[in-house]
């Protein structure tokens, strides 16, 4: 495969999400500017995969870029809209470092001898009742976090108090439904791994930082 792999077009795709949220990152204070940025790069990140597939240039390194580049986007926003944003930010990386080093790049089809619970979530990849409420949660409570503190919510889309409330909840389970996953199943599988094995005592150092962060 070789260095031709970055020059894929899925990888590609990748590099202009990575453009799109910086210069997001320059205008927070202009939501109009900086939803238009960012939202381009999440819709982007519903191409990638397809054109992955479509054209036979799945890589390794593609998956990891498409979760590096969904952590950095929601990183920023986290640190936007919450002081302690960097908190959720690192366990998502954590789950990074976890699921890469023990599952590697086909890691969301490798949940078959997880609880139920989980295989509900993770089967299809996301593509369930229950993967589709933690997908929400994930990528869409800090952008409507973002929504509800830029008046965006309430002006601009004229979204009713109740629903902007009932928004805010319904997406905050979904998120600590996903967090129940990555905490509880993936930092601590990984960990478990990792200890076996002595040559990974880099990543367990990584991991264990990242979760005592988040204390």
């Amino acid at each position: 495969m070789g260095l031709q792999v970055l020059l894929y077009w899925p990888n590609i795709i990748g590099y202009v999400r990575v453009a799109l949220i910086f210069a997001a990152a320059t205008v927070p204070d202009q939501p109009s500017v900086f939803l238009v940025l960012y939202s381009t790069s999440v819709i982007l990140d519903g191409f990638d995969g397809w054109v992955a597939r479509r054209l036979g240039q799945i890589s390794s390194f593609g998956a990891w870029l498409d979760v590096v580049v969904d952590n950095l986007g929601r990183g920023m926003l986290w640190t936007m809209v919450f002081k302690c944003g960097w908190l959720v930010s690192t366990v998502e990386w954590c789950v990074l470092v976890c699921n890469h080093n023990s599952r590697g790049a086909h890691w969301k089809s490798s949940f078959t001898d997880s609880p139920s619970w989980i295989q509900a979530i993770m089967a299809n990849g996301f593509w369930t009742p229950l993967g589709m409420w933690v997908i929400g949660g994930v990528h869409g409570l800090p952008l409507w976090l973002y929504g509800l503190q830029w008046g965006v919510l309430s002006y601009s889309l004229c979204f009713p108090p109740w629903l902007q409330a009932f928004g805010t909840v319904f997406l905050t389970l979904g998120r600590l439904l996903g967090l129940s996953v990555e905490v509880l199943h993936c930092c601590m599988l990984g960990l478990e791994r990792c200890l076996s094995e002595k040559k990974h005592s880099h990543i367990i150092l990584l991991v264990v930082f990242g979760l005592m962060a988040t204390l």
